[in-house]
């Protein structure tokens, strides 16, 4: 069995696979010591990925080390089965890194873009021969919302609606309208840009808000809340393959 984590900017999440399915799966706001040995209780682990997009924590990694057979910590150095492009891979977010490997696992030989909607939105484009282009960032929804009542002094904090209004009639629609269609009509400009550029490009959307923008686009979409799971597992069983 494999043991996935993927430590993110808000929460972590913890997979166990067996034969490439998903076992078990947890999110967790703090991810400890004491709820990984429950885990590897429950679960006979003996390989594992640990993926951090925050500062590692060394002694959660030295527990892992001592209780699996083997540990793969991601980082720029370890062996992919996709062609990086990118200019500074020391750089670049571990998951956005396994979003894309999620998405070659899953559509291999095909034009992808994967559009992840968290704390950031990410754009990443991969080609039909594998081979990861790059991407973009821009700031996630909830990040929109917390920056406009952040820095300036009258807007209030408010959250996603889920109706939308075309026009806001409030300061609260105003500023909900505002965000939301703007990440839609950016999503929407960045995805009808790449199609025509790269025929029968095919679009994933994950990360925590991706059911919220699923149904909003105008272009076809398919979404997938797990796909850094998924690459992350990819990357475990590329590097451990005879």
């Amino acid at each position: 069995m494999n043991l996935i984590i993927e430590q993110g900017n808000s929460a972590s999440k913890v997979a166990v696979y067996e034969n490439g399915e998903i076992e078990a799966y947890f999110v967790r706001k703090c991810l400890d010591r004491s709820f990984l040995e429950e885990v590897l209780r429950d679960h006979a682990c003996d390989r594992g990925i640990f993926s951090s997009v925050v500062e590692e924590d060394r002694d959660l990694i030295s527990f892992l080390k001592s209780r699996l057979k083997r540990l793969l910590v991601l980082d720029e150095h370890v062996a992919l089965p996709i062609q990086v492009k990118y200019e500074t891979p020391n750089t670049l977010g571990r998951d956005r890194l396994a979003a894309v490997v999620g998405a070659y696992t899953l559509k291999p030989r095909q034009n992808v873009l994967v559009i992840d909607a968290g704390t950031a939105i990410t754009y990443e484009l991969l080609d039909a021969s594998g081979c990861y282009l790059g991407g973009n960032i821009s700031p996630g929804m909830s990040t929109r919302f917390h920056a406009l009542n952040a820095y300036t002094s009258q807007l209030p904090l408010v959250s996603e609606p889920e109706v939308l209004p075309a026009i806001g009639v409030s300061t609260e629609t105003a500023i909900q309208a505002g965000v939301v269609k703007g990440i839609i009509y950016e999503m929407d400009g960045y995805i009808d840009e790449l199609k025509a550029r790269y025929p029968n490009l095919f679009v994933f959307l994950t990360g925590g808000h991706s059911f919220y923008f699923e149904s909003r686009l105008k272009n076809s979409i398919f979404a997938d809340i797990n796909l850094v799971l998924i690459g992350l597992n990819r990357i475990l069983e590329y590097n451990v393959e005879d």
